[in-house]
């Protein structure tokens, strides 16, 4: 039953990582917190639960990245100035994150959480939502700097921290939402990358649970590209903001 669900929300946030451009964290973490207690299953660690979700986060953002890449939606200067700054940053956080408690742990993930939901409501203009990754200009120092302060508690929570990204993406360095979706895939990859390495060496990957939980991530995370391609910017956009904001709400319900 435990592997049923695993392969199955491999799959489902698979997709919405296709969709979206998240790697899965957002809602795999709750997902993976609540869902097997739920069903009578044993609970998972949220140490364990933060590995599972880093791998899922990796695997599901190249498959997706691909396609993005395919459709000139990848734009490599922003990847690189962002996601190396936070590679690096993130992993220094998840070598430190075995040595965390689990409160603290849920208490950062509420409150990135709570701002990346604040953030995804600000009105915004969708003119430019459509261009492909040639058109895109951006502040690379100011991408570094964030990818510097992010990487840290992302690594942390285990997550690739494309819930937070997008929405600093959208809204501070003013990113078109398709390239955002895109570039936050191939920046997916090198956070979780360093985050994963850290996991894994701190034994916090639970290595059969992850693989069938990848074998339901990978080709559905490149069908939600397909779908992401063909779907209406304004409802991307809100779609994601409202996975965010319930994410944030069931959090801090439990934390409380």
């Amino acid at each position: 039953m435990l592997y049923l669900l695993l392969f199955s929300a491999g799959a489902g946030v698979g997709f919405l990582s296709g969709l979206l451009g998240i790697g899965g964290g957002i809602v795999m973490f709750p997902l993976l917190m609540y869902l097997p207690p739920a069903l009578g299953l044993e609970p998972l660690d949220v140490k364990s639960i933060t590995g599972l979700t880093m791998a899922q986060g990796f695997f599901a953002s190249l498959s997706a990245m691909l396609f993005y890449n395919q459709h000139r939606l990848v734009n490599r200067p922003l990847v690189l100035s962002l996601g190396l700054s936070l590679a690096l940053s993130s992993l220094a956080g998840s070598l430190l994150s075995s040595r965390v408690s689990d409160s603290s742990i849920l208490f950062i993930f509420g409150i990135l959480a709570v701002i990346a939901a604040v953030m995804m409501f600000l009105p915004r203009s969708y003119a430019r939502d459509e261009s492909t990754e040639d058109g895109v200009s951006f502040n690379r120092g100011l991408a570094v700097l964030i990818g510097i302060l992010l990487g840290f508690f992302l690594g942390l929570l285990g997550q690739g921290g494309a819930f937070i990204i997008i929405p600093v993406l959208l809204y501070i360095l003013r990113i078109p939402l398709r390239v955002a979706v895109g570039s936050m895939l191939a920046i997916g990859v090198f956070s979780a990358t360093a985050g994963m390495v850290g996991k894994a060496v701190t034994g916090q990957v639970p290595y059969l649970m992850a693989l069938v939980m990848l074998l339901g991530a990978i080709p559905f995370a490149r069908l939600g590209g397909v779908v992401g391609k063909r779907s209406n910017v304004v409802f991307l956009r809100w779609l994601l903001a409202v996975i965010i904001l319930l994410s944030s709400v069931k959090i801090w319900m439990d934390i409380y």
